[in-house]
């Protein structure tokens, strides 16, 4: 197959993938603990990317340091608490709502580059923090909060993880180049999960406990599909076709998503919801353009 529809395949896989996340926790209606889940999922999913991550490594001459370890450890604990937090939101509100809103994580990471990368806040950046801004006021709709139509509690733990993932975003680039996408995925998942787990112990959150065979199609979807295979894809879009490209996938997710929890689970496609989307992708759209035309 020849390398550009292999990049169009890695592409559009993963953001079908991603976009069936919020969707697949709805549909399955699991009763495990959404904290228990999350910690499941990226320890499984982290094991699934482990051989490819060894590889990589020995590929690479690459040994990671102190100083890598405890990098992805900050790294993995940022990814999988709030990937966390964003499942139990999901508790409480849409599905749509929840992936249209984590779409929206780029706008947190321009924040956090700023300040803990130096990043320049250019005026193009400035302008797609503003529409993304916009769409996230959009999206959230200030009137439904006053009827009492929308859960402030989760829609406030869905804008943290948010948060959250912008975080995990703009700290992620700083060894990548030289450890590598599957490694440092593979290793953050397995030290992130093991930070969740710290969590878990005094909070008595069950680890193992509780899983039937009605949990296990979610907990195998989420670890294998949404976790693994989804990953795998993506760095593999990024080898074929940089990482400006690859990212159309998250640029996707705001559009497949929604039309997803349409079609599964028959959610309401408001319009508040569509006009929110298009600011995002908007903004989005202003953040990668220079990227996107270099490429």
């Amino acid at each position: 197959m020849h390398a550009t529809y292999k990049s169009i395949f890695y592409i559009l896989a993963t953001a079908f993938l991603f976009s069936t996340m919020e969707v697949a926790l709805k549909y399955f209606d699991t009763d495990l603990d959404a904290v228990q889940l999350a910690f499941l999922r990226f320890f499984i999913g982290g094991l699934l990317l482990l051989p490819f991550a060894l590889a990589d490594l020995k590929k690479r001459h690459c040994r990671l340091t102190g100083g890598d370890w405890l990098y992805l450890l900050v790294l993995g604990a940022a990814c999988v608490l709030s990937l966390a937090v964003l499942q139990i939101s999901i508790l409480g509100i849409n599905a749509n709502l929840a992936a249209v809103i984590i779409s929206a994580n780029p706008l947190f990471t321009m924040i956090f580059a700023h300040f803990l990368a130096n990043e320049p806040l250019t005026k193009r950046k400035a302008a797609a923090l503003c529409l993304m801004l916009a769409g996230l006021v959009i999206v959230a709709d200030p009137r439904s909060l006053l009827r009492g139509g929308l859960d402030l509690r989760y829609l406030g733990l869905a804008l943290l993880s948010t948060a959250m993932f912008g975080l995990y975003s703009a700290i992620s680039k700083r060894c990548i180049g030289r450890i590598g996408g599957m490694a440092q995925n593979a290793f953050s998942f397995l030290l992130g999960s093991s930070v969740l787990l710290l969590l878990m112990l005094p909070a008595h959150v069950p680890v193992l406990r509780n899983i039937g065979p009605s949990d296990l199609p979610c907990l195998l979807y989420m670890s294998f599909f949404v976790t693994g295979i989804a990953y795998i894809f993506y760095l593999r879009s990024i080898e074929l076709s940089g990482p400006s490209v690859a990212s159309i996938a998250f640029f996707l997710k705001p559009i497949m998503a929604p039309i997803l929890a349409f079609l599964v689970l028959h959610e309401t496609l408001t319009v508040s919801l569509v006009l929110g989307v298009l600011f995002i992708l908007a903004g989005s759209y202003v953040n990668l353009a220079p990227a996107l035309k270099k490429t």
